[in-house]
């Protein structure tokens, strides 16, 4: 016999009564029935109920240890009554009595309760993890990323992709967030970089014709923690392919991504490939209030600017008038809803930074509120109609410049969408979000900058940089967008040297800067670059998904919390004088105060 274990806690059934079994395992939950001891034995692959009577020498043992404490159990299997069955577990149908019980290791008073998943403190919980992973719904959500990764891989290879891996310590690169920097002890006063993602080196194995690449692979960027992301570390899902069109990256990873998606959706409705809508920028930001737009929510923001050009209501004609747009958000059937919830979603607007939220309200077709008032019956009325909102809707306003009021009227909608209900339950919706402008308006700086991937190719080549007003330009690139989430940013790759070289200019970079800067991808493409593109897709945030949680913490191993700090191991740490010395680097501390 093992020395530790036959069978684990999970694979006995009614098939195995009459054996004797030896199990190993963690003392989930003990309970003491007045002579008779019942432990729930846990391993990583379930749970067996064991039974220690009077009559077992395993009794005092059991009745001696700390739930936690790790035991071997020797014992026979035996059916359970009809009436103790436990239909939720794979080894319900049985129990084994316990002949004799060996500790392998005893457990302390424990910080935190294992059984149970009780609510605590997030620094509780990242200082004692290895506790807080032997959590039943947390150990799981773990093993499903791992399954996720595994189908992942599997769906990739299917396809003709071939995973590489490209180096951790490179070159710092403008992906925009600050980088991980790593002194070099060889090189006094220069730095590694760890890399944001690897676009470069996948554009490079392009370059060098391995045309079908993939990688999991681990990205690092210095940036604020949030809710979406991790502070330090990520994974993605990482490709690049050659000879392509967006539309042939686009037909080649939505049977990818949903196949995904179903394997792990249990039950859960999946947008099917072939049938992601393919939604411009623009109309997004217009429709959606958002470039990540939740399509469970049916809700649709309006442009009524026009309305509003003269209008009983000052306020909005004044904001009209200077330049600004009006939205509208509408809020079906809410005519049997209280005055509350209007006011409420105005008091929302304001916590969240905003002047605030107008609203109009229709009640058998009469129409009240203060945006009503001011505009006038007959003009509201021409409104809905136009709109095709009907007696019993209401609606609210935002207000201001472009961007604020499109901020504004996409939060308004995905807070009205759940505070009505009406968000589509267990389902994921994907989508494309298309044609982003290649350029932005960076205010601080006064110039010209990349929205997103600055090795995007421009619509238009080296004309449109050429000869059109740089804010016009939209990029092939693109997002696919699932249940307000982005979960993969991509684009078509810019693979000529000129029009590279052209494309920093217009951001105020010289030719010299981007050959120090970029050199290897500038001199890669003097030597016979093929078309190509590719995505990048959040591991963390599919696995979220799937897993049905509100934070990555919930789905990774040891994370660190919202300061950027790794409870368990005591990271970042201070480093001894002799590892400075080694790196020639000396400490300047922050000023006080």
């Amino acid at each position: 016999m093992h020395i530790y274990r036959t069978h684990t806690c999970g694979a006995l059934t009614a098939a195995e009564v009459g054996q004797t079994v030896r199990l190993s395992g963690w003392v989930h939950r003990k309970r003491d029935h007045g002579g008779v001891l019942f432990v729930d034995l846990r391993d990583h692959y379930g749970l067996t109920q064991i039974v220690a009577d009077v009559d077992s020498p395993a009794l005092p043992i059991l009745e001696g240890l700390r739930v936690e404490s790790v035991v071997t159990i020797d014992g026979e299997v035996k059916a359970r009554s009809a009436g103790t069955v436990n239909p939720n577990l794979p080894t319900g149908e049985i129990e084994v009595y316990a002949r004799g019980a060996t500790v392998l290791s005893r457990a302390e008073e424990l910080p935190l309760p294992v059984a149970g998943e009780q609510e605590y403190p997030e620094d509780v919980r990242l200082r004692y993890r290895f506790l807080d992973l032997r959590r039943e719904t947390l150990h799981a959500n773990i093993v499903k990323r791992t399954q996720i990764i595994s189908a992942t891989r599997r769906r990739m290879e299917a396809i003709g992709f071939t995973e590489y891996s490209t180096p951790i310590l490179t070159a710092s690169s403008p992906e925009g967030a600050r980088d991980f920097l790593v002194p070099s002890r060889i090189h006094a006063g220069k730095f590694f970089a760890l890399p944001q993602a690897p676009q470069q080196y996948k554009q490079l194995l392009m370059v060098a014709g391995f045309d079908r690449y993939f990688q999991i692979a681990p990205c690092f960027r210095d940036e604020d923690p949030r809710a979406d992301r991790l502070p330090g570390e990520f994974y993605q899902l990482d490709l690049e392919m050659s000879f392509v069109t967006q539309e042939e990256v686009w037909e080649t990873m939505e049977p990818v991504m949903a196949g995904i998606f179903e394997d792990f959706a249990e039950g859960r409705k999946v947008t099917p490939a072939g049938e992601f809508p393919r939604i411009p920028y623009a109309q997004a930001m217009l429709d959606y209030g958002t470039d990540k737009p939740d399509l469970r929510n049916p809700l649709i923001v309006r442009d009524v600017t026009g309305e509003f050009i003269s209008s009983g209501f000052g306020l909005f004609e004044k904001i009209v008038g200077g330049g600004g747009v009006v939205r509208l958000i509408p809020a079906p059937n809410t005519a049997g809803l209280s005055r509350k919830f209007f006011d409420d979603m105005n008091e929302w607007a304001r916590s969240e930074g905003h002047a605030g939220l107008g609203y109009a309200t229709r009640k058998g077709g009469v129409f009240g509120g203060p945006i009503a008032k001011n505009h006038g019956e007959d003009k509201m009325a021409a409104l809905w109609d136009a709109l095709g909102l009907g007696p019993d809707d209401g609606a609210f306003f935002a207000a201001g410049n472009e961007a604020q009021a499109a901020k504004l009227a996409g939060a308004a909608r995905s807070r009205v969408g759940e505070q009505l209900d009406l968000i589509e339950q267990d389902a994921f919706r994907f989508c494309w979000i298309i044609d982003f402008p290649f350029y932005e308006w960076d205010d601080e700086n006064k110039k010209v900058d990349f929205a997103h991937n600055p090795f995007s190719m421009p619509q238009g080549g080296l004309e449109a940089l050429e000869s059109q007003d740089p804010l016009t330009i939209k990029a092939y690139q693109y997002d696919m967008v699932c249940n307000g989430y982005e979960l993969a940013s991509g684009s078509i790759r810019n693979q000529h040297p000129d029009l590279m070289v052209k494309a920093f200019e217009l951001t105020g970079l010289s030719q010299a800067d981007v050959e120090e800067r970029f050199g290897g991808m500038y001199r890669a493409f003097q030597y016979g670059a093929p078309p190509h593109g590719g995505m990048a897709a959040g591991v963390d945030r599919m696995v979220m998904l799937l897993c049905g949680v509100q934070n990555l913490r919930e789905i990774t191993l040891f994370p660190m919390n919202q300061r950027a700090e790794d409870l368990l191991m005591g990271a970042p740490s201070l480093a001894e004088p002799k590892q400075l010395r080694e790196l020639h680097i000396r400490i300047v501390e922050p000023p006080k105060g």
